[in-house]
């Protein structure tokens, strides 16, 4: 299923209840996208475990070199790096029983998906988290959680 087909409610489900969130790629700098995105889901109350090899602390949080690196268990693995590198995250993402990948506007690779998908996560593409949040915090989604 591609992600411009994915069922509302199962993106809706991902945005709520996925609480420990790894954001591969984080930068510290805040005119960074994915410093950004990191910051709104902190402030809605997610856990965001920064992965970047070139950070040691980003968000108050401590930045592991790769996903194998984090200790205990993610629900997201939200991934802020180009199109090319994504495979390699989403197969690591498999590896650590990650529930779901997300990946972030323009990145894209099917054949990753294919496999995530294969491998029983969940998978969003292309797509932002924040816009998503906010779009359904705006039209007050029914699946809406505190």
């Amino acid at each position: 299923m591609t992600d411009d087909v994915l069922p509302q409610d199962v993106l809706m489900r991902l945005v709520w209840d996925c609480r420990t969130i790894a954001v591969v790629g984080l930068s510290s700098n805040p005119a960074r996208p994915s410093y950004r995105v990191a910051a709104y889901m902190q402030q809605q109350g997610k856990v965001v475990i920064p992965v970047n090899p070139h950070e040691t602390t980003v968000l108050g949080q401590p930045a592991y070199p790769s996903l194998s690196a984090v200790p205990g268990s993610i629900d997201l693995v939200n991934v802020f790096r180009r199109s090319e590198e994504a495979g390699a995250i989403v197969d690591e993402a498999i590896r650590i029983k990650a529930k779901a990948v997300w990946l972030q506007e323009d990145v894209v690779d099917e054949a990753a998906a294919m496999r995530a998908r294969q491998a029983g996560l969940e998978v969003v593409m292309d797509r932002c988290w924040l816009k998503e949040h906010r779009r359904c915090v705006s039209e007050n989604c029914p699946d809406m959680r505190p």
